[in-house]
Order: structure tokens, then C-alpha cells, then sequence
């Protein structure tokens, strides 16, 4: 990480030495754009952060609000890189997190380390419509996972997400596309993942995590691809729409979410359990209307962490069912008003209750997603706790 870092100052300051220059870039395309003079490799450098106020109080039916809070952050701070390598059909992408959100997490299974690295992926077109991922990256899960943090209508992704995405991991991927007739796209990814998630040291320690998606687009590609970025900000002259289906198969899994979250111990090392995951999502644009919703349902075999005397260790698998639903409508002025609806509904078995949450955003959009105001309201239901009301402000700015 050190490295990376000098890399970046060594850019700036070589600026200064060799005095002020005009560079041909614009807002949000990236620091630095270079091509080798023999067109054999390509980097775009970019760099993003997030500042964010969250500002919170429980609602008691008899007494009213009470234990307010609020806090200031930066949400995320990112090093992004991306070009190609040897031949513009083998591209790459490195992205590098400095926040203490992003570095977070690490345990033995990482050395104790900062978890620095978010994507290093390779990506090799080595056939037609045939394309081969190797290295980290985010598997292809629930598509609000897959939207970038960016990239988001939002101050941030939802309680669905949060609870049952599969996250990041190391390993394959193999992807291809067609198309029927002039416009009906269909998408097909298989990905095959170590299991352990991001930054892993320890080797394959539970099984292996296999994951299949479709995705279907009867009307064609969206612009600038719209299909995962949140908010119709290119104002879509005709309806798009993308339909897709998730299918993850967690053999042996040994983490509370499956790739994220706690590692699961007992007595005896790692209590293992196989987890399987649905996910079915859509995205909707036209004239600066967008929709999104998703169903998320994660099931585990054995959800409760025991010892081999059959004694509970205090862990669980996170399983249940989720429904999230989000639609938004961006006026002329590039501001844009979004409301979500959100439901988690976990299984009897691990003793969580049912949330609800509802949320109303507000956002004004000064150049994209690459330079953006966003807040937003959320008020929150659980069964057998207080409600709760939370106020976000955030400002996101890329380079």
C-alpha cells in the first residue's frame, strides 16, 4: 500500500517540479490516462471519497425520542485503477479502500492485516462474446452489490444488501453474452470462489462457493451501463428493462454471511455449513424514471454454530428472506426525488425479528455520480425493539 501511495505523490509533486501544465481531462475520467507509445498497455488512474453525516434517535411509543446520536465519517476513500495489458482484450482493475470501513475486518485469517484490496481482477476476452475474470473482485450476486458505492441512488445500499449479499471473493470467473434478433440481450456469468471472501492468507478453508447468473435486457443495452448504475441519469428515450436470477452454492461455509461477516469457531476449529442463496432483480429506466427491486432468499443447512457436544457457540448463519424496492424520477435540474421500501424477514430459527424500513432521499446531481449531494430519511420498525429515525447527508466527489 506504501508503494501505491508514492506512486500517486510521485505524480503530483513531479507536477509541481516541472511547473503548472493544462491537462486534456475531464471532471470524473480519471487523474491520469496513459497509452505506451506501442499501444501495449493502457492505465487510467481515479481517486473517489465520501463524507457522510448520520444522525439517528429511537422513537419510544411511551416516552417519546430518546438516545439520540450522531456521527461524521468518511465513508469510503478509493484508489481506483484500470487499463489494459499486452492486448486491449486483456484488461485489469485494481482498487485500492483507505478508509477505516474499507481496511476493516482483518483477523488470523488475514495475518491481522489492513484489508487494502477490494478488486484485483483480471479480465481476458479470449473468445467472441467469451470472457474470462481471474483474480478478486465482487461475484455476481444481488445487483445492488454490483452497482458501485458511487454509483448509488441512495446515501447508501440497503438493509437486503447488507444482510444477504455474497459479496467480494478470489477466484473465476466465466462470462458471455448474445443477442436474439436485433435487441434481446441475454447475459449468462458463472463464477467459482474460494469462499473465504477478500483477502484471504489462510488458504480454502471451509469449501468452495459457486455462484450462477442470467440476466435478460428484451429492450437492449442500456446507455452508459445504466443497468448498474443507480438514477435514469442519462434519461433513457426508450423503456429499458433487465430481468435477472441469482443461484449461489456455499459448500462448507464458514463465515455468519458466507463470504462476509464473523468466522464462525467451535471446539474443534471452524463450524462448517453449506448456505444456499436466490436472488431476483430487476432495473427499470424511461425518461428519467428508474426502478429497482429485489428478492433475496439465503437458507443454511445447519444455520445455529455448535461444538461437537451439540452446545451453541453464540454464532449463526445471517438467513432469511428480503425484499427491496426503490424507484426514483429525476426532474430537469438534475434533482432527484427516490423512496425505497425494505423488508427483512429472517428464519424462526435464528431469533432475529423481522425490520422494516422505509426511506425517502434526496439528491442533486452537480456533475453525475461523480460529483453529488445525497440525503436521505429512513424510519425503521423491528418487533420487540424501539422504531427508529436516521437523517444521512453526503457528499461524494470523484476524480
Amino acid at each position: 500500500m506504501k508503494n501505491i501511495i508514492l506512486v500517486v505523490a510521485i505524480v503530483v509533486i513531479s507536477g509541481n517540479i516541472f511547473g503548472q501544465r493544462v491537462i486534456d481531462a475531464k471532471f470524473g475520467k480519471g487523474i491520469l490516462n496513459v497509452i505506451a507509445l506501442d499501444s501495449s498497455w493502457s492505465m487510467k488512474f481515479g481517486a473517489r471519497f465520501q463524507t457522510l453525516y448520520v444522525g439517528g434517535v429511537d422513537l419510544n411509543d411511551s416516552i417519546g425520542p430518546m438516545g439520540a446520536e450522531s456521527n461524521f465519517l468518511i465513508r469510503r476513500s478509493r484508489f481506483k485503477f484500470d487499463g489494459f495489458a499486452f492486448s486491449p482484450k486483456l484488461k485489469y482493475k485494481m482498487e485500492f479502500g483507505l478508509s477505516n470501513r474499507d481496511m476493516s475486518g482483518g483477523g488470523p485469517e488475514t495475518k491481522n492485516t489492513p484489508r487494502y484490496i477490494l478488486d484485483a481482477v483480471v479480465k481476458w476476452n479470449f473468445a467472441g462474446n467469451w470472457t474470462l475474470w481471474a483474480g478478486q473482485t465482487k461475484l455476481p450476486g444481488n445487483r445492488e452489490r454490483v452497482v458501485s458505492s458511487g454509483n448509488l441512488q441512495f446515501v447508501d445500499r440497503s438493509l437486503v444488501n447488507s444482510r444477504y449479499n455474497i459479496d467480494r471473493d478470489m477466484g473465476l470467473q466465466l462470462r458471455h453474452h448474445f443477442t436474439i434478433g436485433e435487441k434481446f440481450l441475454i447475459r449468462e456469468i458463472a463464477a467459482l470462489s474460494q469462499g473465504e471472501g477478500r483477502n484471504i492468507t489462510a488458504g480454502n478453508i471451509g469449501g468452495y462457493d459457486w455462484t450462477g447468473r442470467v440476466e435478460f435486457l428484451p429492450f437492449g443495452a442500456f446507455k452508459s451501463k445504466g443497468d448498474y448504475s443507480s438514477s435514469d441519469l442519462k434519461r433513457e428515450e426508450s423503456p429499458k428493462l433487465s430481468v435477472a436470477v441469482t443461484y449461489d452454492y456455499h459448500d462448507r461455509a464458514v463465515r455468519e454471511q458466507g463470504n462476509i461477516k464473523s468466522f464462525m469457531y467451535n471446539d474443534v476449529g471452524y463450524y462448517e455449513t453449506d448456505i444456499n442463496t436466490i436472488f431476483a432483480d430487476l432495473m427499470f429506466k424511461y425518461k428519467g424514471f428508474s426502478l429497482m427491486a429485489e428478492y433475496a432468499d439465503k437458507k443454511a443447512d445447519d444455520a445455529i454454530a455448535k461444538n461437537s457436544d451439540g452446545t451453541l457457540t453464540g454464532d449463526y448463519v445471517v438467513e432469511g428472506t428480503g425484499l427491496n424496492v426503490q424507484l426514483g424520477y429525476l426532474l430537469k435540474n438534475n434533482l432527484e426525488i427516490a423512496g425505497r421500501y425494505t423488508m427483512i424477514n429472517p428464519t424462526e430459527v435464528i431469533g432475529v425479528e423481522p425490520t422494516k424500513m422505509y426511506t425517502l432521499g434526496l439528491s442533486r446531481y452537480v456533475v453525475g455520480h461523480k460529483l453529488k449531494v445525497q440525503s436521505d430519511v429512513s424510519y425503521t420498525t423491528q418487533e420487540g425493539n424501539d422504531d427508529n429515525l436516521m437523517y444521512r447527508l453526503q457528499i461524494d466527489l470523484h476524480f
